[in-house]
């Protein structure tokens, strides 16, 4: 499965310079470098330590890391819900992502203009947040009518769906986002086909200047997160103008020596990835063989079977049983051989929840 993040934001923001950083960030293996599938589109690899210890291992022909997608949904400005700008589009393909990525003001330049004419992080957060909660109102509109119409013929199922739709309405009226509602799963289920915009995870990217990263951010930044805190989001703290400079750079040396002019031990890319797969709730495990080694993302606590169906369907539906290994294992032991021997190697059923970093190795008959 793979990681689909919307990156939006209001006009002068970083948007666009933070995407275009990704654009051209050095992917951590040649096998899979980043690429444009549209304009507005872009595949990076997930950096993960791991792989390359399993490389060292293994020697296999091939590498391969688990991906995520970058989306620069362009075209928000205050009335996207109604259609002004590129509201439409821009709506279209929100709908399409796992995740939210909202980059949000939080930096002083003269230079470059704020539509709202100072920087305000807390206000372009509402600006957004309120577009989408309109169009969300008016997809719960649309449906109620319809429930509505059935209630009052007696169908008991439209008068739940009646109830849920009503508590979902009252708090887009109120100026709240759907994921914020307390909710069933059978009131979430109501409004599921309706893909509402502001029921999707979100993560707020505080694009700070240089100075703000050394110390871990400034005004704007804690009014942005005293403001999200009721949400349980996160704020992670990037300066596109940092990671333009990085992605420039192959020299994993290099690269070290300027994180470390500002006291980083890693980019703000990687934080916004490891960020996204926590708010997703997703893990890696690996598969690996002198053909290739793999990195592979599933959500946690899915079962083997669930795991094995990620590579192909096939092996869910004739899933046997699942042949498993711990990395530090493999690190003592070196090779499977050893591993078998040293009676390291488990075999796991059915119902086995997959961990974090497992190496897997699926029996399956179809």
């Amino acid at each position: 499965m793979g990681l689909r993040c919307g990156i939006v934001g209001l006009p002068n923001v970083g948007k666009s310079t933070l995407f275009n950083a990704l654009s051209n960030a050095k992917a951590e293996s040649a096998n899979y470098p980043f690429c444009t599938i549209e304009p507005n589109v872009g595949v990076i690899t997930v950096p993960d330590e791991r792989l390359q210890i399993l490389e060292g291992l293994v020697n296999p022909k091939r590498v391969l890391p688990t991906i995520i997608e970058f989306v620069d949904i362009a075209g928000l400005v205050k009335g996207a819900s109604k259609g002004e700008g590129l509201g439409n589009k821009f709506l279209a393909n929100i709908r399409e992502v796992d995740a939210i990525i909202h980059v949000v003001r939080c930096f002083d330049d003269p230079n470059i203009v704020h539509v709202a004419g100072g920087v305000d992080p807390v206000f372009d957060k509402d600006v957004i947040d309120t577009e989408l909660q309109l169009k969300d109102l008016e997809s719960v509109d649309k449906k109620l009518v319809k429930s509505e119409r059935s209630a009052k013929a007696g169908d008991a199922a439209a008068k739940k769906e009646v109830a849920a739709l009503q508590k979902f309405k009252a708090a887009l009226e109120a100026g709240e986002n759907a994921r914020a509602v307390q909710a069933t799963e059978d009131e979430k289920e109501a409004v599921a086909d309706l893909q509402l915009l502001t029921i999707k995870p979100v993560i707020y990217v505080a694009n700070v200047d240089e100075a703000s990263i050394a110390t871990n951010g400034n005004k704007h930044v804690e009014a942005l997160r005293q403001h999200v805190a009721a949400e349980g989001a996160q704020v992670v703290l990037v300066s596109a103008a940092i990671e333009s400079q990085i992605a420039e750079m192959e020299d994993p040396e290099e690269k070290a020596m300027f994180l470390g002019e500002y006291g980083l031990t890693e980019s703000g890319l990687n934080k916004l990835i490891r960020a996204s797969y926590e708010l997703l709730n997703l893990i890696t495990y690996f598969t690996a063989g002198v053909q290739e080694v793999r990195a592979w993302t599933i959500h946690r606590g899915d079962k083997a079977p669930q795991a094995a169906g990620v590579i192909h369907s096939d092996f869910e539906k004739g899933f046997i049983r699942a042949e498993v290994i711990k990395l530090a294992d493999y690190q003592e032991y070196k090779t499977e051989v050893k591993i078998k021997e040293a009676g390291k190697m488990a075999v796991e059923g059915k119902d086995y929840v997959v961990q974090d970093g497992d190496i897997m190795h699926f029996r399956f008959n179809v």
